[in-house]
């Protein structure tokens, strides 16, 4: 597939997206790149694009999210207050308790009331957790600080330094006597070194696409007050978890009740980070797109208030498909990078490649249904999650653009900077509860690194959404990319050109193997 497949199906593409937003249409009622549409159809006046207000979609998973927050907030809430200041102040550990279950009696109960003065309270361990905050916004904004000045050399350190820490923490794990955790990151450690080996050849081309990425988000400079502006809201929303996190851990509850409960709250801030990082992923694309479209930021063809209009449609119409999205993409992408990592490293043992072969197909199936790109088409058309995944895609495939997007690494790379900040938040948390309650500190060091690793991720995924409007750009009109960077559009062209040929080869390879295979007719 060439670039001339892209360029004809560019009218068609060019009348969707402007007629389903008003803020992408001129005063002229031309598309965004200044001419006419296709020709064979009626320009799109101002008055339809008037009327072609957005609809709210995927409003079950918007219903679905709103109530999950007011569930979990007021669990959070009430077990946090039931420690503080004093034991059981809501009198909920006689309920806590029958789940430690038959063996415990009323005269251990009692027992148990008589210590109540002793017993550990929420402000025990929430200045850990003001820690872990403190540690992650230092980050998330020394991300975006040196984003500025030494990009490349920052995407490059969580490149080599990931795999290091990871060892080194699961040393420190074995030697603390938690030998299952040591045996995570040991596992951590491993898997990292394998992937980064498997792709070390795709990572020129990753630094190329993140630096113009960085390049079109320093352009804009509102990009970076959305990042600062989310991170602030997510900070206000941790402040009530880790209230309620320290409340479960100061309970009465034995271990295993309490790990219960720290993943069930843990998976509930998992949901609500990864709403917050699309939310600012779809409203980053639309800005991007549309100075993609129009040439540059202060373009006069450009709409008044565009970010303004992006936050709207993304915190109103399209929320529930952002909430939809965010249960899903992160684990299918993650998993995505893996297989393609280990396939293309397997060599010849047949068995192990049927095996991946399957699972990589079953993941694929996934991901048309459930990919990044989709947020794109969202903050531009406005449509549910799983139309606008399955659109993104088929344009990619249709355009050949698939095979770019399957050699570019940048997401992974990125999720190596997430993980990174992560990692050092529970270091800076567990070295501090380490020396004040070292019994908790598998307990506290877990959810502090999960609390960095959202902080991190939203300062981060601003680059992302960068990355994925710049691909969108590219499957819908070279052009817009040419305008934009002339050079870049010529280095995307020539790794496109060098992956389909690389595609073709390796498809007649397999097709001649299986020819190959079939028994000589001459014989029978």
């Amino acid at each position: 597939m060439s670039l001339s497949d892209s360029q004809q199906r560019r009218p068609q593409r060019q009348s969707v997206f402007s007629g389903a937003d008003p803020a992408c249409i001129d005063n002229d009622g031309h598309g965004e790149n200044g001419d006419s549409s296709d020709p064979s159809l009626p320009p799109p006046t101002p008055a339809a694009a008037g009327q072609a207000s957005r609809h709210w979609r995927d409003v079950f998973w918007l219903c679905v999210f709103l109530l999950h927050l007011l569930v979990f907030g007021f669990a959070l809430a009430l077990l946090g207050i039931n420690r503080f200041n004093r034991a059981d102040r809501l009198n909920i550990d006689r309920f806590t308790n029958l789940t430690g279950g038959a063996n415990f009696s009323q005269a251990s109960f009692v027992q148990y009331l008589k210590q109540t003065d002793t017993a550990e309270l929420t402000e025990t361990y929430w200045p850990f957790y003001g820690v872990a905050g403190g540690a992650s916004v230092l980050l998330a904004w020394a991300w975006l600080s040196l984003l500025r000045i030494r990009a490349s050399q920052m995407m490059k350190v969580s490149i080599h330094i990931l795999t290091t820490y990871l060892a080194v923490v699961s040393v420190l794990c074995f030697w603390a006597e938690h030998f299952f955790w040591g045996v995570v990151f040991a596992v951590g450690a491993a898997l990292q070194f394998l992937y980064v080996m498997s792709v070390l050849d795709r990572f020129p081309f990753t630094m190329l696409v993140l630096q113009k990425a960085v390049k079109m988000v320093l352009a804009i400079p509102d990009l970076m007050r959305v990042a600062y502006a989310f991170m602030i809201i997510m900070l206000c929303w941790m402040i009530l978890w880790s209230f309620g996190i320290s409340g479960v851990i100061a309970s009465s509850l034995d271990d295993s009740g309490c790990w219960w409960l720290l993943v069930i709250f843990s998976v509930s801030l998992f949901w609500t980070g990864a709403v917050f990082c699309n939310t600012v992923h779809v409203i980053v694309s639309g800005m991007v797109f549309l100075v993609l479209m129009h040439g540059n930021v202060s373009a006069a063809s450009m709409p008044s208030k565009p970010l303004l209009k992006s936050l709207r449609y993304a915190v109103t119409t399209s929320f529930g498909s952002i909430c939809y999205g965010s249960l899903f993409t992160a684990a299918i992408r993650t998993l995505r990078w893996k297989i393609r990592g280990i396939r293309s490293k397997i060599g010849s043992n047949e068995c192990l490649l049927c095996c991946v072969d399957f699972l990589f197909h079953l993941v694929e199936t996934l991901v048309r249904f459930f990919n990044k790109y989709a947020y794109v088409e969202i903050a531009v058309n406005g449509k549910g999650f799983n139309s606008s995944a399955r659109d993104a895609w088929e344009l990619f495939q249709s355009t050949g653009i698939e095979a770019l997007v399957a050699y570019d690494c940048s997401g992974a790379v990125l999720l190596m900077g997430i993980i990174l900040g992560g990692l050092l938040t529970g270091t800076c948390t567990g070295v501090w509860t380490w020396y004040k309650r070292s019994d908790k500190l598998i307990m506290v060091g877990s959810t502090a690194i999960l609390m960095g690793m959202i902080l991190v991720g939203l300062a981060v995924v601003v680059i992302e959404s960068a990355v994925t409007s710049i691909y969108v750009c590219y499957a819908e009109d070279p052009f817009l990319i040419q305008r934009w960077d002339a050079e870049f559009f010529d280095q995307m062209s020539e790794v496109l050109h060098e992956r389909l040929q690389y595609r073709s080869a390796r498809a007649r390879q397999v097709m001649d193997q299986r020819f190959d295979q079939l028994p000589d007719e001459s014989h029978v």
